[in-house]
């Protein structure tokens, strides 16, 4: 820990917080995230916390941290973390069940799963604030034009496939998306045993595609 400057013997240092009232998220009562970092209890030093509930399936979107590297504890309950290492393109699985870690080097790309109702992870960071960015910005923020011309799509299939993505998802997916995947038979979650496995962990596969149309285009011209 650095040298701190503050000085303790002022008004209003803090040596207490209680995180259960400093949710950073809500997705619903099963799905939710609470956080602690220096704005909370500002004696904390290069520390931060999020305090992470997640049900079976339920997933903390991909996203990376540019300030800070990440260490997952498992409480309760069973997670895949998995995390694309930057250095040789590769994607590790790592299941995780109580006492059980794993850690993600900064601005490593990332998310998390769980794989049990009642999943209870603890995330640990070396910075007194976690940033981060997530998937769903990237995917929203980019313009529709620079992704379809970049990665050769068509632009009104690419358009209308993140449309739904209304809002940084952060725990996804969404309860409209649960409903409606549970009314749809072709749909099938990926699968993770729920005891853990013999590290790496394979891949995951998914159950559905949609394959893009061919197209031709000119520059920005989509035709």
């Amino acid at each position: 820990m650095p040298t701190s400057y503050m000085d303790y013997t002022k008004p209003g240092v803090a040596f207490f917080s209680d995180v259960n009232k400093n949710r950073l998220f809500t997705r619903n009562d099963e799905n939710y995230i609470n956080q602690l970092g220096r704005n909370e209890l500002n004696t904390l030093g290069n520390v931060s916390m999020l305090d992470i509930y997640l049900s079976n399936g339920r997933v903390v979107e991909p996203h990376y941290h540019q300030n800070a590297s990440e260490l997952v504890y498992c409480i309760s309950g069973s997670a895949v973390v998995s995390l694309i290492n930057p250095f040789n393109n590769e994607v590790s699985n790592i299941p995780i069940t109580p006492g059980q870690v794993a850690n993600i080097p900064q601005g490593w790309w990332h998310w998390e799963e769980a794989t049990n109702n009642n999943t209870h992870l603890f995330a640990i960071f070396d910075a007194p604030y976690p940033e981060y960015i997530l998937g769903s910005d990237i995917l929203t923020k980019t313009p529709v034009e620079i992704m379809a011309h970049t990665y050769c799509l068509d632009p009104e299939t690419w358009k209308e496939a993140i449309a739904p993505i209304n809002e940084s998802v952060i725990i996804g997916p969404t309860d409209e998306c649960t409903r409606e995947r549970e009314d749809h038979q072709g749909y099938s979650q990926p699968y993770y045993p729920e005891t853990n496995t013999n590290y790496p962990y394979t891949v995951p596969q998914y159950g559905y595609m949609q394959p893009y149309p061919n197209y031709y285009y000119l520059g920005y011209g989509y035709q």
